[in-house]
């Protein structure tokens, strides 16, 4: 099943010009494309948190994509101004996934409120709140290595 899903994406015309080379050069490393492919990157503590590259276990314009279209799922059932804040810090391809994940926002009719310059977790939050978002999201891999980037998800935050 995983190396059918390899197949896919080394078939595909990827957006991301990076990840064709790395796909191209595991073509005979069945152990690399089993840990690429076999499982999805799973959502933790606050969101998603991985190596950066290609496949389902990796951090990508792709799995981004599915996770935001999730959030957007939910924040469509959740009344209020259907908005929901973006923040990123400066890790590899923050800025990227932040524009990604603002992409599938406006696309399901949600408005995005997304800082145009490097902001930290703080600000999102102050955001969040300040205009009354439905979610946040908040494209950092906090203290793990440099070549990790995270996806952290984050809902309502109601001043009390």
């Amino acid at each position: 099943m995983y190396r059918n899903e390899y197949e896919r994406w080394l078939a595909a015309d990827l957006e991301d010009a990076d990840l064709k080379p790395e796909l191209t050069k595991i073509k005979d490393n069945e152990n690399e494309i089993k840990e690429r492919f076999a499982v999805a990157l799973k959502f933790g503590t606050a969101g998603l948190r991985g190596v950066l590259g290609a496949g389902t276990n990796r951090m990508n314009i792709y799995v981004v994509r599915q996770a935001t279209q999730g959030l957007a799922n939910w924040v469509k059932t959740q009344g209020g101004n259907q908005t929901v804040a973006i923040s990123y810090d400066s890790r590899l391809k923050s800025d990227v996934f932040a524009k990604t994940a603002a992409g599938v926002l406006a696309a399901n009719g949600i408005k995005v409120r997304i800082y145009d310059a490097l902001m930290p977790v703080p600000a999102l939050s102050f955001a969040t709140r300040y205009y009354q978002c439905n979610a946040g999201i908040m494209v950092t891999a906090s203290h793990n290595p440099a070549q990790y980037n995270g996806y952290k998800a984050y809902g309502r935050m109601d001043a009390r």
